[in-house]
C-alpha cells in the first residue's frame, strides 16, 4: 500500500483555503475516486491528470486509487488542483519521495500533454498558503510573478508537469521544445466570456483612462470640475445631471487619472479580486492604479453586486473596489439593481448567501452617477426645449429612490456648454496633472490626520468620529444644522456634509473646516446654491 499527500488552496470568494490532498493505492481492481466535494471540473481532473502523467513519460498505477481532499466538509472547485493530484498519485507510486511532498503547496491546471495552466486567483491562494505558514509554492512558470508578490514565499514557476518530477526527484529538469511552451492560445480562458473583459466591466486601472483624456479637455463646468475634485481628494460619491452632450461621461472618464496610485495593501486587495475574476491585465500581476468600472445599464443585479449561478463570482462593485464605479444613463437601471448597491456603500462590502456557502467580496468604491434631468434631455429650470409631460418628469427622476440618493455625498447640475465657451480661445481648464497633485496632498493631509485609526480617508470616517474627535471651526456648524432640523438634510446627510467639509478644507489647506468650507459643502450636498464660489484653491 502506498500513500503520499500534499497541499493546494480552494477559494471562496478572494479568500483562499488550504486543502491536503491525499492519494492512497491499494492492491485490487484499477480504479480512480475522487472524494471531499468536488465540483464538475474537479471531478473531471481525473482523466486529465491521467494523461498528463502518461505524456510525461510517468507509469499509471494499474491499482486501486482513491485521492481524497481535506477537509471534506468543505467545497472544492476550479481545475487548479490538478498539479497537486498528479504529484500525490506519483508520491503515492514511489516515483516521487512522498516526504518531500507534505510542505508543498500546488497550484495550476495540467493540460492533456503535461503542459502546466494557468488558472485564476493566483495571488489569493499564494497569500492563504502563506497565511497557513507554508513558505514553498509551486505555480505555472507564466503566473510566477503574480505569485512572487505574497513575501516570505518561494515560488517555483514549471512549465510542465515533467519538470516539476525532475526537481522533486532531484534528477535534471529537462528543456520543453518550442512547440511546448510556445504562446498558448488556451491562456484565453482565463478571460473566460461574460467575465467582462473589455466589455466596461472591468478595472484594468487609470492607465487605460488616461491616454489621451485630460481635464483640460472638459470645457466650462466649473461646478462638475470642483466636484470632481472634492470626490477625489475625499472618496465621497458624486451624482452628475445634466443635458446629453454636457460633459458628464468625460468628466468620470477623467476622474480615475486624478486620483493617487494605490498603496500596497490596496494594491494587494484589488489585484486580489481582479485574479478571482481573471481579468488581471497580461504582463502587469500587480494593479498599482485606481480601477474604473462603467457597466451598461441593461446590467443585472448579480452583474453589478456579483452571484451568479454556481460559484458566486465579483461583481461591478467589487471589480471597482479601490477605484470609481460609473453608472451612466442611471435611471435606465432597473430599481433593483441599484437599489442592491445600497449595502455595500455603506459597509465597503458585500456578502452573497448561496446554498453552497458564504461569499464575501471587497466593494469599497467611488461611485458616480449620470442622469438626464428627463428623459427627452432637455428639462432645465432656464428653458423652456422639453417636451416632456410633468408626470413623464417624476417618473423619471423617481427612478432613483431617496435611500440610494441620501447615500451620494455631491450633487451637481452639468451646464449645457454654449457656443462662446467652445469657441473662446485660451478657454481649457486645469490639466489633469495639476488637479492631481491638489488631491494628493489633501489625502496626504488627511491621511496624516487619520494615523492610528482603521479609516485612509473623509468618506470613511464614522459620523460620531468627526462629531467627537474632529471638529469644524465654532459656528460654521449652524447652517447644516438648521437645514436638518428643516428637513432638508437627514442625521446621514449631516454627517456627510461634515466629511466634505473637512474634504474642502483638505483642499484649501485649512486646519478645520470653516464657515465657507461648510457652505460649498452644504451647496454641492444639495445642488442649491449658496453664494459660495464653486472653486477651490488653484481652481478659484
Amino acid at each position: 500500500m502506498g500513500f503520499a499527500r500534499t497541499c493546494s488552496v480552494t477559494l471562496v470568494g478572494v479568500e483562499g483555503v488550504v486543502v491536503e490532498v491525499q492519494a492512497d493505492l491499494e492492491p485490487g481492481v484499477a480504479a480512480f475516486t475522487l472524494v471531499g466535494l468536488p465540483d464538475k471540473s474537479l471531478t473531471e481532473s481525473r482523466d486529465r491528470v491521467r494523461a498528463a502523467v502518461v505524456n510525461s513519460g510517468g507509469e499509471w498505477p494499474q491499482k486501486k486509487l482513491t485521492v481524497g481532499l481535506s477537509p471534506a466538509s468543505v467545497p472544492k472547485s476550479g481545475s487548479g488542483f490538478d498539479l497537486a493530484v498528479a504529484c500525490a498519485v506519483l508520491g503515492a507510486a514511489e516515483r516521487i519521495d512522498p516526504r518531500v511532498l507534505g510542505d508543498i503547496v500546488m497550484i495550476g491546471e495540467l493540460g492533456l500533454d503535461g503542459r502546466v495552466r494557468p488558472v485564476r486567483g493566483i495571488l489569493p491562494a499564494v497569500l492563504a498558503a502563506a497565511d497557513a505558514g507554508y513558505e514553498q509554492v509551486v505555480v505555472p512558470e507564466c503566473a510566477a510573478a503574480e505569485a512572487s508578490l505574497v513575501p516570505g514565499v518561494s515560488v517555483l514557476g514549471v512549465r510542465s508537469l515533467r519538470q516539476l518530477i525532475a526537481v522533486l526527484a532531484d534528477e535534471p529538469v529537462p528543456e520543453e521544445t518550442e512547440e511546448q511552451t510556445g504562446p498558448d492560445p488556451l491562456l484565453a480562458a482565463l478571460r473566460a466570456p461574460g467575465t467582462g473583459a473589455d466589455t466596461g466591466m472591468h478595472g484594468s486601472g487609470s492607465a487605460a483612462q488616461d491616454q489621451g483624456h485630460d481635464l483640460a479637455d472638459v470645457v466650462g463646468q466649473r461646478s462638475a470640475r470642483t466636484a470632481v475634485e472634492v470626490a477625489a481628494a475625499g472618496g465621497h460619491h458624486l451624482f452628475l445631471e445634466g443635458p446629453p452632450g454636457a460633459g458628464k461621461t468625460m468628466l468620470a472618464e477623467r476622474l480615475p487619472s486624478i486620483l493617487p496610485s494605490l498603496d500596497r495593501q490596496a494594491s494587494l486587495e484589488v489585484t486580489a479580486v481582479h485574479s478571482v475574476a481573471g481579468l488581471l491585465p497580461l504582463g502587469k500581476p500587480l494593479i498599482d492604479t485606481a480601477p474604473y468600472c462603467a457597466p451598461h445599464h441593461s446590467a443585472t443585479m448579480q452583474a453589478l453586486v456579483g452571484g451568479g449561478p454556481g460559484t458566486a463570482r465579483p461583481g461591478a462593485v467589487s471589480l471597482s473596489h479601490r477605484g470609481v464605479l460609473f453608472l451612466d444613463e442611471t435611471p435606465e437601471f432597473s430599481s433593483k439593481a441599484l437599489d442592491a448597491l445600497r449595502q455595500p456603500l455603506e459597509a465597503g462590502h458585500v456578502v452573497i448567501a448561496r446554498s453552497a456557502g458564504v461569499v464575501r467580496f471587497p466593494a469599497r468604491f467611488l461611485m458616480v452617477l449620470a442622469a438626464n434631468p428627463c428623459p427627452c434631455g432637455r428639462f432645465s429650470q432656464t428653458n423652456d426645449q422639453c417636451e416632456c409631460p410633468p408626470s413623464a418628469i417624476r417618473r423619471y427622476q423617481a427612478r432613483l429612490s431617496g435611500p440610494l440618493l441620501d447615500r451620494v455625498d455631491l450633487r451637481v447640475e452639468v451646464d449645457r456648454v454654449t457656443r462662446d465657451q467652445l469657441t473662446a480661445a485660451g478657454a481649457r481648464g486645469e490639466t489633469t496633472a495639476a488637479v492631481a497633485d491638489r488631491v494628493r496632498a489633501a489625502r496626504d493631509r488627511a491621511a496624516a490626520r487619520l494615523a492610528g485609526t482603521p479609516w485612509r480617508n473623509n468618506s470613511e470616517v464614522p459620523g460620531r468620529e468627526l462629531r467627537s474627535r474632529w471638529h469644524a471651526v465654532p459656528g460654521a456648524m449652524d447652517d447644516a444644522e438648521r437645514s436638518l432640523e428643516r428637513g432638508v438634510l437627514t442625521a446621514r446627510g449631516l454627517d456627510r456634509v461634515l466629511r466634505v467639509a473637512w474634504t474642502v478644507a483638505d483642499l484649501a489647506g485649512h486646519d478645520r473646516p470653516d464657515v465657507t468650507d461648510v457652505a460649498l459643502a452644504l451647496q454641492l450636498r444639495t445642488g442649491v446654491p449658496r453664494g459660495v464660489p464653486m472653486a477651490i484653491g488653484a481652481g478659484v
